[in-house]
């Protein structure tokens, strides 16, 4: 069973699962502000065994998921969201009287390992992430942070073998919601990608977005690029598709640290990292250094694309299959927790009491949470959650490793949300 409700957690738990043969599986879409369209959800399980099987995509009020789980009895349960969500979730499996085995992951490229997204999970049974670099980052990040959830290798979802495709023609811009937030930046990449169109009229620039007008992503989009485009030429033009069908057409892939670039790897079709702004820990592109895919503006006008270092693919995301042991790691734990061998990792109750318990609900669920006692906390509580969190951005622990001097940090997430969504207080990534 995965539960998820943003798209790109969504996209990651249906690959995630459709690479395990013989099991029965669903996918349970919770209702929060984040929960995908009807338009996103088929466009995340395209290629899966869940797009040929609507029966096995429920959608479900967070007050029905605990009944749900009680009557399904499920071995595994992924849990495929922010950080918040996955701690709430985590909540009311606890309350189940027969517990399965709990994993969680992130939905991409994870360098570098943010200290929030590793303590809101800590209570889960297993943690997946998708290189040799990112396991040695979350572990080193766990061992600082006396956090011992084990964590365990697979193969990124997205990053399947290479297939044949016939030459594409199109330059494909991967849009990211949050990278780069400064508005001066994103209307820079608005003005490449208006001259790489300027400069080959023939040929396409497809700028590949993931939700529609009206439609909500994992993070929210300040600054789009729909209205940094209004003038673009007619051979610039916007793609809702899935990634994959928009690469089928790619000559080459532009991003500024999307996981995209790990999809178009594997299919074969060149990138270009912009570093046109740096190497940034806002930027998350950190991970691409020595790959031999960054490169400027002018390359991307001049559509010089390129392929990666073969040593640093070996490490970041393009291991031997064989390495991916995951899968191998739940059967494991599930034999443990039938022998009863296998202590639960509950969630402790928060330090603030029921108060802080319907904050937390009420960040996850935003205006979908009609309780009382959320609404009151999203009146006594956030304005507090809020100035701590702005004093501990403005701290750093000294000795503390930088974002730029290694795989990961202590430090609050380089990353903010721009706006706050509905009534839901901002919370941390990861």
């Amino acid at each position: 069973m995965a539960i998820g409700d943003a798209d790109s957690f969504v996209k990651w738990a249906a690959h995630l699962i459709d690479q395990v043969d013989d099991i029965s599986q669903h996918l349970l879409l919770v209702h929060t502000p984040l929960v995908v369209s009807d338009a996103q959800r088929d466009a995340a399980v395209a290629g899966t065994r869940f797009a040929a099987d609507s029966a096995s995509i429920s959608r479900i009020a967070f007050a029905d998921i605990a009944g749900w789980l009680a009557k399904d009895a499920p071995d595994v349960v992924v849990l495929a969201g922010r950080a918040p969500f996955v701690r709430l979730l985590g909540r009311e499996i606890d309350r189940l009287p027969r517990r399965p085995i709990v994993v969680s992951g992130l939905p991409g490229m994870s360098i570098p390992a943010l200290r929030g997204a590793l303590e809101y999970r800590r209570h889960c049974d297993l943690m997946v992430v998708h290189s040799h670099r990112e396991v040695t980052a979350y572990s080193r990040l766990g061992r600082a942070l006396g956090v011992t959830v084990p964590v365990a290798l697979a193969t990124l979802p997205f990053a399947t073998p290479a297939r044949a495709t016939t030459a594409g023609t199109d330059l494909v811009f991967a849009a990211q919601a949050l990278v780069p937030a400064d508005r001066a930046e994103r209307r820079r990449i608005a003005e490449i990608l208006r001259l790489a169109a300027v400069a080959d009229p023939s040929r396409r620039v497809v700028v590949k977005l993931r939700s529609r007008p009206g439609e909500v992503e994992a993070h929210q989009e300040r600054d789009g690029y729909t209205d940094l485009l209004e003038n673009a030429p007619e051979n610039l033009v916007f793609s809702y598709a899935p990634m994959s069908e928009a690469l089928s057409t790619a000559e080459g892939l532009v991003t500024v640290s999307s996981t995209a670039a790990i999809e178009a790897m594997a299919a074969g079709v060149p990138v270009i990292a912009l570093d046109d702004f740096g190497i940034r820990p806002d930027l998350l592109n950190h991970v691409f250094e020595h790959s031999g895919l960054l490169g400027s503006a002018d390359e991307v006008v001049a559509r010089r694309f390129r392929h990666p270092d073969a040593r640093w693919a070996a490490t970041n995301y393009f291991h031997d299959s064989r390495d991916s042991r995951w899968w191998e790691e739940v059967r494991r734990l599930v034999a443990q927790r039938r022998r009863g061998a296998l202590p639960a990792r509950t969630v402790p109750a928060p330090r603030g009491g029921a108060l802080h318990a319907a904050w937390h609900r009420r960040i996850v669920l935003g205006d979908v949470d009609r309780t009382l006692s959320g609404r009151i906390a999203g009146v006594v509580v956030t304005p507090v959650i809020s100035a701590l969190t702005a004093l501990k951005r403005r701290r750093r622990r000294p000795g503390v490793p930088d974002a730029m001097a290694a795989d990961f940090t202590l430090a609050p997430s380089p990353l903010a949300e721009p706006v706050r969504r509905r009534s839901a207080a901002s919370a941390p990534i990861g």
